[in-house]
């Protein structure tokens, strides 16, 4: 049942991702706004739940499920539409979004961008893992490259990465573009306007209050 529906983490770019997901699926959940670094993560309650004490987190009933990717995945495909909702009921088009959304959280977010929160000192994580502006240098420089497949695809008319049908791999790659551009790596012409479509999309703008609310 939804109303069984839990989701912990706010503040980052990785919750909006289930946030988001749920506002566009119309799903009623309780949100548990805890934040990442704050000890909130490590309480005995919370480790219980996922051990590897990170957010976000959904639990579903007796089903508990990580990874922010993998939780706006599980969400589309339980509660699908008639029309494939936000992943393709084509075969076809299935794996096509697959590839898509493991392109994302690979090569943008955890090979890239994340490899800048890491060791960048811009409102990243230097701190704790080290400053290397090599490293940030390069790492921006590779998802400038890896764009070029995002910018090849947006550039054909279509309005959605998988045509007119709006899916989860959006909402993965808005969070990237969204990320990017604060850290000042800039995207894609065509990324501009794509990115202006689909935040303005009521599930993203509630999605986002949700996820800053309580911070």
């Amino acid at each position: 049942m939804t109303d069984d529906l839990i989701l912990w983490g706010v503040g980052t770019s990785r919750t909006i991702r289930a946030h988001w997901a749920l506002h566009e699926l119309g799903l009623p959940y309780q949100s548990r706004p805890i934040l990442p670094r704050s000890g909130e993560t490590k309480t005995a309650e919370y480790t219980a739940l996922n051990p590897r004490q990170k957010i976000p987190l959904l639990q579903d009933g007796d089903l508990t499920i990580g990874e922010s990717a993998a939780i706006v995945a599980y969400l589309a495909s339980k509660h699908r539409t008639p029309d494939g909702g936000l992943v393709p009921s084509c075969p076809k088009l299935y794996a096509k979004w697959l590839e898509w959304c493991f392109f994302i959280v690979t090569e943008l977010d955890s090979t890239s961008l994340y490899v800048m929160r890491r060791h960048g000192t811009n409102k990243g994580l230097a701190h704790i893992y080290g400053e290397a502006p090599q490293v940030v240098t390069q790492a921006a420089e590779y998802f400038r490259g890896q764009l070029r497949h995002v910018d090849v695809a947006l550039t054909d008319g279509r309005q959605y990465l998988m045509g007119n049908q709006f899916t989860t791999a959006d909402i993965l790659l808005t969070t990237c573009l969204t990320w990017a551009i604060e850290y000042g790596v800039g995207i894609c012409d065509s990324a501009v306007p794509y990115l202006e479509r689909v935040t303005s999309r009521e599930g993203y703008r509630t999605g986002e209050r949700a996820n800053l609310a309580q911070i």
